[in-house]
């Protein structure tokens, strides 16, 4: 890499390139000084880099702000360039709403405003541009109110920038940035306060009437905005560089912004009704995501050293490293623990990336990433880090039972890994006394996934091993994962007329008889005799066992003679026979299971909806709240119906493009043709139509290919919109036999809703009950840290009793997941609402049902 690239990438670092300097001034001089000489041989090459850095090493912002305020009193032309690509980008960035790029260039606009490199007026500008569109949105009558998001997400970017320019503008344009900042408080007045509860970490929030008294992500900015404004915008978490060359910077020129726009709001339907608004209000915030939503883990005090500001300040640094370097996690750790601020940030970092691991309904990137990250962070940081990981644990472990169900699945699975890579150690004793809690309190289940998915990180003796502190908790290992095979000879069973068959079976695969074979041979020698039970138990058993070594020897199975299996179980009915026999063989082994499973989806042994019926089962039923296994299941169903969609998409959207490009490739070659032919050529002296025979018969040729070609794209095209609409079919009955399966077993076992409206009342039926019972009053303690009740009976402390029955957890557990799937698959739900409600969500249906549902869909409750 040329120095000059390195000098950029590495300002403001602890790095070879800059030697032993460490002072910024001095980084920012070095720099301006190669860049001044590399601009005069090859400016085209340094402009765009220098742009790149300033969007992808955002917290160097004010370091490149600075550089350029320099270039800019040597070069004014370049600069000049530099700010109009600026201003090109951050106008393509409006129009495709690419809302990183939109937030990170109005940064280096006001970092550039601060160097006298732009105008401050032509910041104002933008900024009214951006607020003006905000308060059109949000207007009722002129507006799209579904569309706030939009304008919430325009209001945070202004507010973004203001401390890293309030400073400067209210010293230069006093009159104008007040203007603005009345603008902004009239917009957050106008605005709707947004209730996350559909989001939120944990449950019962709203309940406890906290959802509308607290302050939502843009009123919080607001005040913690108000609150700098008011100290004069002094603040040490944002570097100043440019204050060192003011001297030097006043005297550059300053130029001004072109214009900008912001694109048109979507048209308002002209009958609005709730399911209009709600899908409209869905779109919107999928196109315009909220950043972070933070999870208060630790106490306040662990911050203390920091203003209001700083805490948004670190979680915008933060976020900038994990979005910009996904694809190198030791450089993502080495910059998170390098950043520009003069304070300690452990335990904020903690927070930022556990809440971006457990973002709803999505974290940006893959859960694999931010396990890596936090692995990387423990081994840079020794001595503080690791403790600071584990006490988020102890501190999320101490709430889950109010953590929501895809966290806690998201927790269960990170812990388990992250636990695999520091060999499994960790204070298992303190927790051991979740053998006296009921198996179905959340702690206990919780300790019992760890456990189990630990094992399928190692091996069983292993795991063991890493709890001999505690050694009661082995009754929580799942057991070793052995297959049970009905027709094994090894333990002594007799041999039954099934054993026979299933040798003989077993003979027929090693001397690799095909397919085809083995259906005459079923059709004829078993199914007359076995009936369908016998045979499928025979033929699945067998099968199975022989595909038990290892995952490659299951897929050689299955893929060998899956269409043995396909024959006897051609309908769901059966299908649903098959899942249990799968469940029946690795019953021991809950991987197994879901990796069979999945892999007869995969070859279209099952269907979708014989998983849902399987899970729907009363023996699943009844391990809904004490184990993962049937959700487990459920999900890869649901995933997988998902991702062949998404497939499909991405597959016409890219064949649309192809059908275009051949379309345009047959005119163009038919047009040339043509020409061609009424091109007037000499043959022997005499005037003939057409050119000449050699480059006529080449282009009839290409002509007759570019149509064949356009005639294959279009009918490509055709066949994969034809399996798109069948996938579409599949999706929607799909959701209404899962969300039929949900109200029915919801219906059969919650309390009327007289005695169960909310969360919080289900939650108190049974200590209702207890004290009755007991002829004692329960106390019941308000935890100050979280808000929620803490219930403690006879002394005992909190955390080692579990007063929530058997039957109401498993309602919670149900309604959970019922939240759960609406959420994360809201854009597949979304398209069938009017037949959900017309089929499912009917008046007669359980408001706590309707309530999950809505909740997850991020729907108004209609009361």
């Amino acid at each position: 890499m040329s120095s000059w690239k390195s000098l950029l990438l590495r300002i403001g670092d602890k790095s070879p390139e800059y030697g032993s300097i460490t002072d910024f001034k001095d980084h920012i001089e070095t720099c301006f000084g190669v860049l001044r000489r590399e601009i005069e041989h090859s400016a085209d090459d340094v402009l765009p880099f220098l742009l790149q850095c300033a969007e992808q090493l955002p917290h160097k912002i004010p370091f490149y702000g600075s550089v350029v305020g320099l270039l800019n009193l040597e070069n004014e032309d370049f600069v000049r360039k530099l700010v109009d690509n600026t201003q090109t980008n951050f106008q393509d960035a409006l129009d495709s709403g690419n809302c990183e790029r939109i937030r990170i260039l109005m940064r280096f606009l006001t970092a550039m405003m601060c160097s006298k490199v732009l105008q401050p007026g032509s910041l104002v500008v933008v900024f009214e541009t951006l607020l003006s569109s905000a308060a059109t949105i949000v207007d009722e009558e002129k507006g799209n109110p579904s569309w706030q998001a939009r304008g919430d997400f325009y209001v945070t970017c202004i507010l973004s920038c203001l401390p890293w320019g309030g400073a400067e503008l209210v010293e230069q344009v006093p009159e104008e940035i007040e203007r603005v900042m009345a603008g902004l408080e009239a917009y957050l007045s106008i605005r709707k306060h947004v209730s996350d509860t559909g989001l939120s970490f944990f449950e019962d929030y709203d309940e406890f009437g906290k959802g509308l008294a607290e302050k939502d992500f843009l009123e919080d900015m607001w005040d913690r905005i108000q609150t700098l404004s008011s100290s004069g915008w002094k603040l040490d978490s944002v570097p100043r560089p440019h204050l060192s060359f003011e001297a030097q910077l006043v005297s550059g020129r300053s130029h001004e912004l072109g214009p900008i726009s912001c694109p048109e709001q979507p048209d308002l339907p002209l009958a609005v009704d709730g399911i209009t608004y709600g899908k409209q209000k869905h779109n919107a915030e999928l196109k315009y995501p909220q950043r972070i939503r933070r999870l208060n883990i630790f106490p306040a005090s662990k911050n203390e050293d920091m203003q209001p500001i700083d805490r948004f300040i670190v979680e915008e640094y933060l976020l900038d490293v994990l979005l910009f370097f996904n694809g190198c996690r030791k450089e993502c750790a080495a910059y998170m623990v390098s950043l520009p601020v003069p304070f300690r940030y452990e335990y904020l970092m903690a927070e930022t990336i556990f809440s971006q691991l457990l973002l709803l309904p999505q974290p940006p990137f893959k859960p694999i990433y931010y396990t890596l990250v936090i692995m990387d962070l423990c081994k840079a940081l020794p001595g503080a880090f690791p403790a600071v990981v584990a006490g988020a644990v102890r501190a999320l472990f101490e709430k889950i039972a109010d953590l929501d169900m895809e966290c806690r699945t998201r927790f269960i699975l990170w812990f388990s890994h992250h636990l695999s890579n520091f060999q499994f150690i960790w204070p298992w004793e303190e927790w051991a006394y979740v053998l006296g809690l009921p198996k179905w309190a959340p702690q206990r289940v919780f300790v019992q996934e760890v456990l189990d998915r630990e094992v399928r990180l190692s091996y069983w003796d292993k795991v063991k091993q890493s709890i001999e502190n505690a050694p009661a908790l082995e009754e929580l290992l799942p057991p070793k994962g052995s297959p049970n095979f009905k027709y094994s000879v090894e333990d002594g069973r007799e041999r039954s007329e099934q054993h026979v068959l299933s040798a003989e079976l077993s003979n027929k695969v090693k001397g690799r008889q095909t397919a085809r074979e083995l259906i005459i041979w079923v059709e004829e020698s078993v199914f007359p005799i076995h009936g369908l039970e016998g045979t499928l138990e025979v033929v699945v058993q067998t099968l199975l066992d022989i595909g038990s070594k290892s995952f490659t020897h299951l897929i050689t199975v299955l893929e060998r003679y899956g269409q043995v299996i396909s024959k006897i179980c051609p309908d769901h009915d059966k299908q649903v026979m098959l899942i249990e026999e799968v469940s029946l063989y690795w019953k021991n082994n809950a991987q197994m299971t879901a990796i069979t499973i999945d892999r007869m989806m995969g070859y279209r042994l099952i269907s979708n909806l014989a998983i849902v019926r399987w899970v729907f089962s009363p023996a699943n039923i009844d391990q809904f709240h004490i184990s993962d296994r049937p959700w487990e299941i459920l999900r890869n169903a649901i995933s997988k119906t998902y991702n062949r969609i998404c497939d499909l998409r991405r597959e016409i959207t890219s064949l649309k493009k192809g059908v275009v490009l051949a379309e345009e490739a047959a005119a163009k070659a038919k047009a040339d043709l043509q020409a061609a032919e009424s091109k007037l050529t000499l043959m022997g002296g005499e005037p003939v139509l057409g050119d000449n025979p050699a480059r006529m018969n080449r282009l009839k040729s290409q002509s007759e290919k570019a149509e064949k070609e356009e005639l294959s794209a279009s009918e490509s095209l055709e066949a994969k919109e034809a399996l798109f609409a069948r996938a579409l079919g599949e999706n929607e009955a799909l959701f209404l036999s899962l969300y039929k399966n949900f109200s029915n077993v919801l219906m059969e076992r919650l309390p009327d809703a007289s005695r169960a409206g909310t969360l919080r009342g289900l939650k108190s039926i049974h200590v209702d009950e207890m004290t009755i019972d007991l002829g004692e009053p329960s106390a019941m303690e308000l935890d100050d840290e979280n808000g929620k009740p803490k219930i403690q009976t006879n002394g005992e402390s909190a955390s080692n009793v579990y007063n929530i029955g058997e039957k109401e957890q498993w309602c919670l557990s149900t309604l959970g997941y019922v939240k759960s799937f609406s959420r994360q698959y809201a854009s597949e739900i979304w398209p069938h609402i009017e037949k959900l409600d017309a089929e499912v969500l009917t008046e007669d249906v359980h408001p706590l049902f309707r309530k999950a549902v809505y909740s997850g869909l991020l729907r108004p409750t209609i009361n």
